[in-house]
């Protein structure tokens, strides 16, 4: 292997899939982290008009007051099912991962220096990566789902 390593995209099937991993890992984890906290905000938000809505009097604030405990309700019920905080988490911590991988197979440091041949072992850590993330993928939606048929029944 040459001193000079550069990822060009186009050019190698293993760099163009590390490189759409770490795209899609960094676009998915920002997706996640934007929906949890938008959420998050609207709970925020509709909690602390409650108390502000108990001491008016005006018509229809006891409707106005339980309609907000039931968004807050509905949707903390939508972030305990598709898990946006744990996948954020999750796809920001793959995409460093993978971003490590590849510093280090371009500083040919780590498991990379001196190896016969770099670009094996770096497909089977991306690999591996993936790999790792798609079965925590599975345990979280396997968890959510038991979650909410045990609330159901």
């Amino acid at each position: 292997m040459s001193e000079n390593v550069e990822l060009v995209p186009g050019d190698d099937p293993i760099i163009n899939r590390l490189e759409d991993q770490i795209n899609w890992y960094d676009r998915k984890s920002q997706s996640a982290q934007r929906i949890f906290k938008r959420i998050k905000i609207v709970e925020i938000f509709s909690a602390a008009i409650i108390p502000l809505l108990a001491g008016l009097n005006f018509p229809h604030v006891k409707l106005a007051a339980g309609g907000l405990g039931v968004l807050i309700t509905i949707l903390e019920g939508i972030l305990h099912l598709n898990q946006y905080q744990q996948l954020w988490n999750t796809y920001r911590s793959t995409c460093e991962a993978l971003k490590h991988e590849k510093y280090a197979y371009l500083g040919n440091a780590g498991p990379y220096a001196g190896a016969a041949n770099p670009r094996v072992i770096l497909a089977e850590r991306v690999e591996s990566l993936v790999s790792q993330e798609h079965a925590q993928w599975s345990s979280i939606q396997q968890r959510a789902g038991s979650a909410s048929q045990a609330s159901a029944s």
